[in-house]
């Protein structure tokens, strides 16, 4: 089985306007978007589709079958129209009504390659690094998509970030991003910097780019997202940890040691955003920039009314 669990260290560092630190650790699932059916039958305390302790649910990721809000010139069309030609990519056996256009998760996201011109032809595979629902309670600030032809070549990567409203926006890593690495055991990594047009955090102006360093995952995980303002480096997130089997007594056991994981990371989000406020670090209002926040899927009512508010030229 492909599907493991990654026990990862989290690190963030600002570095202006007055340098913040922090970490922590926690762990990730990496799913096979095949091994779906096979995983809800034989744990028992992680589901697919279902509630559970731990519950991977298809709905939560890539709905592309939904519009985009504030659609740039440069962004790919929704999915709305795209039918399906494998019947790989149909809802799985475990799968709910609620899937959008009724595809699965594995649709969407080829669907999703395939009109940013990237095939996987037959025999290709999508490994996906999330958090999986808590007891229900879903909060995941990135998942991340490895698209893997048949030879077993990652030849894309989807960065998946999700902010505290709830808005949800991807970025595209394609083959022409890669890069080969020149160090002995690593066959190198995804690299894109793109402007971010999202709001992760009040503290993070939405005009800023972002800059993906993804490696393949293997036995680690090595991840590094940073912001740039200009050629200016503000803030780096680093995720890496060694790969664990994916079993009921790992969870179990990670239950003890990492408990209720996804309120901790929102937790952490706002006792830092706390912090960073008794700095005196300048922070940006959501809906005074709603223009900025681009290409995003469930959007806030601070942007979505904003815009529908704004005059027609």
């Amino acid at each position: 089985m492909n599907s493991r669990i990654y026990e990862c260290h989290v690190m963030h560092a600002r570095f202006i306007p007055k340098p913040h630190r922090f970490a922590y650790r926690i762990f990730m699932l990496a799913i096979d978007l095949d091994e779906l059916p096979a995983l809800h039958r034989h744990l028992k305390l992680l589901s697919v589709n279902r509630a559970n302790l731990y519950a991977f649910r298809e709905n939560d990721y890539l709905p592309t079958s939904e519009p985009i809000h504030n659609q740039s010139e440069k962004s790919v069309c929704n999915l709305i129209s795209y039918k399906p030609v494998d019947s790989s990519v149909v809802p799985s056996p475990v799968a709910t009504p609620l899937l959008s256009a009724g595809l699965s998760l594995k649709g969407r996201v080829l669907a999703y390659l395939a009109v940013h011109g990237v095939d996987l032809g037959p025999g290709g595979r999508i490994e996906l690094i999330t958090l999986p629902r808590v007891f229900g309670y879903l909060f995941n600030p990135v998942s991340f998509y490895y698209c893997y032809d048949a030879s077993g070549t990652c030849v894309a990567a989807i960065s998946e970030v999700t902010n505290t409203f709830r808005e949800m926006k991807p970025y595209f890593l394609g083959p022409e991003t890669f890069r080969a690495s020149a160090s002995t055991g690593h066959s190198g990594a995804f690299h894109l910097r793109i402007p971010k047009n999202f709001y992760v955090s009040p503290f993070s102006d939405v005009d800023v780019a972002f800059d993906f360093n993804l490696r393949p995952p293997s036995e680690k995980l090595t991840i590094q997202i940073d912001d740039y303002a200009g050629t200016q480096r503000t803030l780096t997130s680093t995720l890496t940890g060694p790969a664990r089997p994916l079993t009921d007594s790992r969870l179990a056991w990670f239950t003890l040691k990492y408990p209720l994981i996804t309120l901790r990371i929102i937790g952490l989000i706002h006792w830092h955003a706390l912090l960073l406020y008794f700095k005196k670090i300048p922070w940006f209002n959501k809906a005074a920039r709603a223009a900025d926040q681009r290409d995003l899927y469930r959007p806030h009512g601070s942007v979505s009314h904003r815009q529908s508010d704004s005059p027609t030229p």
